[in-house]
């Protein structure tokens, strides 16, 4: 399942929490867009992203690494995430 978690990238914090389930992909990126202007913030000011978990979680929970990914197994990723914006 999808999940988008609350990420502040901070080593120190390995524990995301849960801040909402979701089976598709694209019901969870709307989830994320109506977060986004609720809070009147870019994605990555908002600290929120998609991730897929396979373990079963609520909102609330937190996952630690190597519990979420950030692409499902077998999902086709776009382009532009294959390849790193440097050399």
């Amino acid at each position: 399942m999808y999940a988008l978690i609350y990420d502040e990238h901070q080593m120190d914090r390995p524990r995301k929490k849960v801040i909402s389930i979701h089976r598709r992909r694209d019901t969870a990126e709307s989830a994320l867009k109506q977060r986004m202007k609720k809070l009147g913030r870019s994605v990555t000011d908002c600290n929120t992203r998609i991730v897929w978990v396979e373990k079963g979680v609520r909102a609330g929970d937190t996952v630690g690494p190597g519990e979420y990914d950030t692409w499902r197994a077998g999902e086709a990723v776009p382009l532009g995430d294959v390849y790193a914006d440097s050399d």
